[in-house]
């Protein structure tokens, strides 16, 4: 049976509609930048997305060709995630997504190297037609952030980051947004299948302890 870090993992992926604190180890993905609102017509972000699952799945499907990848094991590839930020604003302002910047990602394997992503990249040209290199190798180190499940339209996001902020003033510590530590998202739903009220979004902030 193919591994699954959604159940795996649970704490990272299917956390509880609560507030919690958690530590995130450092982890590697496949990322592409960009700017723009996410659901303007031929955005920048809905561009990206065919070009990581394009990498995310020749790599998954490395194992039928000539190149093994050493430690490989089958898995599921995990879900779309995004790191979302408007300059001089701490975390995100829904009302104005013409100013986002992003990095739209998918996690990979810790077996996957520098060297099997590049071996990707141009495999992925070379059988697609289309150029993939837009697509990074991307480690990311969260440490200590406050995470909570969103249940319902992206849009309504804010009430739950309110309902995150409170809960870690209650704890003792305070946000520690930079341009290394950024608001994140974890996209469990795909909202082309799932109906709005239903998305299920982890949304995850850095947090330091209050001195």
């Amino acid at each position: 049976m193919a591994f699954d870090y959604k159940k795996e993992y649970k704490e990272f992926y299917l956390p509880k509609n609560q507030p919690m604190i958690i530590d995130i180890p450092k982890m590697n993905y496949l990322a592409v930048r960009g700017k723009g609102d996410p659901n303007a017509e031929d955005s920048e972000y809905y561009k990206s997305i065919p070009l990581l699952y394009g990498i995310a799945y020749t790599l998954k499907m490395s194992k039928k060709t000539d190149h093994q990848i050493k430690g490989y094991f089958d898995y599921v590839v995990p879900p779309l995630e995004g790191l979302w930020w408007q300059e001089g604003i701490d975390g995100v302002d829904h009302d104005h997504k013409e100013k986002f910047n992003f990095i739209s990602m998918i996690r990979l394997p810790d077996f996957v190297t520098k060297d099997d992503h590049e071996w990707a990249i141009k495999q992925a040209n070379k059988k697609k037609q289309i150029d993939h290199s837009k697509v990074e190798f991307f480690t990311y180190d969260e440490k200590t952030c406050v995470q909570c499940m969103h249940i319902g339209p992206y849009d309504d996001e804010p009430y739950t980051v309110e309902l995150m902020h409170k809960f870690i003033a209650e704890k003792g510590y305070v946000l520690d947004f930079s341009d290394q530590r950024l608001h994140h998202e974890i996209y469990i739903s795909d909202p082309r299948r799932c109906d709005q009220s239903k998305l299920k979004t982890v949304i995850r902030h850095p947090i330091k302890i209050k001195f």
